[in-house]
């Protein structure tokens, strides 16, 4: 069996497990946004995830992100397969689609620096790492300067591990209130990692804690009635995630397997 089967197989395979889920949670499987982390695939397994219709991709470091971007972008140039690609998703309806945007939408999911905004401002979808005021500044700064929104979630450290980025619990709403008052940055929700475990139902605590402060978002009125995403679910506990209420998740090996040798953390 060759790497291009296997990653379909194992893409179908992720779709399946999400669709079980996203009805064990009440929902549908497009009420999810399933972004493919492809922070180590190749980039012959990328474009074969997109000829499978796959179009929303995230990535933990912007030189890589900008490098898979210019990479894609020659791709779908060279094959003229926007119409294909660009087809109709119920998730549309949670990140609606941009006039004139790329048909491959990509996330920065990774801690995200401030002197790197620039690199990224205009070509990510979403920023789902935004977990201090400097950081929010910074991005309005340069989106102001760019006249372009630029729509982020709150990353949470719902784990409290010290290990963790993201901006502690008690602090979420309050930064959240803060990042409203920006013109040209929007928050569309909240993120979270969890607690990395063999046994996914350990995530469950830190879903919940999150599914929580994003509920308080909305009750708050936090991005002026769009605050509609919560981003929470790795590889390991992706299902979870959904059961708790995340309705986008972020899937790397799961898809592309395992990395060929040990590679450090980003």
């Amino acid at each position: 069996m060759n790497a291009l089967s296997t990653l379909a197989e194992r893409y179908h395979e992720v779709r399946h497990r999400i669709s079980r889920a996203s009805a064990r949670s009440g929902r549908g499987p497009d009420d999810i946004i399933l972004v493919a982390v492809s922070k180590y695939a190749e980039p012959d397994l990328i474009k074969a995830l997109v000829d499978l219709g796959h179009r929303d991709f995230g990535e933990n470091q912007v030189q890589q992100l900008t490098q898979r971007q210019a990479i894609l972008a020659e791709y779908m140039d060279r094959l003229r397969v926007l119409s294909s690609t660009r087809r109709a998703h119920g998730a549309d309806a949670l990140l609606a689609p941009r006039d004139g945007e790329s048909p491959i939408r990509w996330h920065m999911i990774g801690h995200l620096q401030r002197n790197k905004v620039k690199k990224i401002a205009d070509s990510v979808r979403l920023i789902h790492s935004v977990d201090s005021l400097r950081l929010a500044e910074e991005i309005q700064q340069i989106a102001l300067k760019r006249d372009h929104m630029v729509e982020v979630l709150v990353q949470v450290n719902c784990s409290g591990e010290a290990s963790k980025f993201g901006c502690p619990v008690p602090a979420a709403l309050p930064l959240a209130e803060q990042i409203d008052t920006m013109i040209n940055v929007k928050v569309r929700g909240v993120m979270t990692m969890a607690p990395a475990s063999p046994n996914p139902e350990e995530a469950r605590p830190a879903f919940a804690r999150c599914r929580d402060i994003f509920e308080e978002f909305r009750k708050f009125g936090i991005g002026e009635g769009a605050c509609n995403l919560l981003s929470m679910g790795m590889s390991g506990d992706y299902e979870i995630a959904i059961e708790e209420g995340a309705n986008i998740v972020r899937v790397g090996s799961a898809i592309f397997g395992e990395p060929a040798i040990p590679l450090p953390p980003a």
